[in-house]
């Protein structure tokens, strides 16, 4: 018995029966990291697969909120640059409305003179040469494409 109380208390037996003891005591750690991380994986996947489930439903909608709100938002500024039309329009009304205004542009559009003023046209060649190929119709008086179309009836008729 001698001899055993001595291994029992020799420092290799002492070495060898503390790393059984922590060698228990890491399998036993790992045991429960392990069936900690099977429950959290669990727990993960049901997670992950919850948070698909609501992306994949909330997907569309979402789509079209945001599609519909660009859609307002661009209604909103045709809304605007109607709003701006008006304006422009209604100013240009109040112009019209204004006998000198109307005056100014009927003679100045129409080439209208007064009684008792004499008109002028100065022609420039240039502008002759293309009315004669056709061109610039809508940069000449209103008469000359008149008297032009005339020019041009009488002529395909004989």
């Amino acid at each position: 018995m001698a001899v055993r109380d001595r291994d029992r208390f020799s420092t290799a037996t002492r070495i060898k029966l503390l790393g059984e003891q922590t060698a228990a005591r890491v399998y036993r750690s790992q045991t429960k990291r392990q069936a900690h991380r099977s429950r959290l994986t669990g727990r993960a996947a049901l997670l992950a697969l919850v948070v698909c489930t609501l992306v994949v439903a909330l997907a569309y909608p979402i789509r079209q909120y945001v599609s519909q709100r660009a859609e307002i938002a661009g209604l909103e500024r045709r809304k605007a640059q109607a709003r701006e039309r008006v304006e422009q329009l209604r100013d240009t009304k109040a112009r019209w409305q204004d006998d000198a205004y109307a005056e100014q542009q009927i003679r100045r559009r129409l080439h209208y003179v007064m009684p008792g003023e004499t008109g002028y046209v100065v022609i420039d060649p240039a502008a002759v040469k293309q009315s004669r190929a056709g061109l610039g119709a809508a940069h000449r008086p209103w008469y000359s494409n008149v008297w032009d179309g005339v020019d041009k009836s009488d002529a395909s008729d004989q």
